[in-house]
């Protein structure tokens, strides 16, 4: 099924702690699937915030993790984000990060005000000529 009426935004809130990331994987398939991506690609998503999940875990100073699905047919971007200690960031050259860059057209990472954000991005339409 797909999306017409343009962009949403899904916002989701959970502990910082192993046992809940199974949250936003379901949640970024979920959405992926109502918006016609391929079943390959689904699932490279469902890794691909796994990841993002994974490198944030650790280091969450609230013990809380914020993810925002954004969906704008045909793209779907997702950002994790957490409260970190100052001047933390995820090592980029990482067996994680290459996983999660290697899964998504684009993978960012960025803090403002000490929340570090990752974000990556994905297209339905990218993965049909893949």
């Amino acid at each position: 099924m797909s999306s017409t009426r343009g962009a949403a935004q899904v916002r989701l809130s959970i502990p910082a702690d192993s046992a809940y990331i199974a949250v936003p994987r379901s949640v970024v398939g979920n959405l992926a699937a109502r918006n016609d991506f391929t079943l390959d690609a689904i699932d490279d998503l469902r890794i691909a915030i796994d990841e993002a999940c994974a490198l944030l875990l650790p280091e969450a100073a609230d013990g809380v993790l914020e993810c925002v699905f954004e969906i704008d047919p045909p793209q779907l971007t997702a950002r994790t984000s957490a409260l970190v200690p100052t001047g933390w960031m995820p090592d980029t050259d990482s067996f994680g990060w290459t996983v999660l860059t290697a899964l998504v057209e684009s993978a960012a990472a960025e803090t403002i005000d000490g929340r570090l954000t990752i974000t990556v991005t994905a297209s339905a339409t990218a993965t049909e000529t893949a």
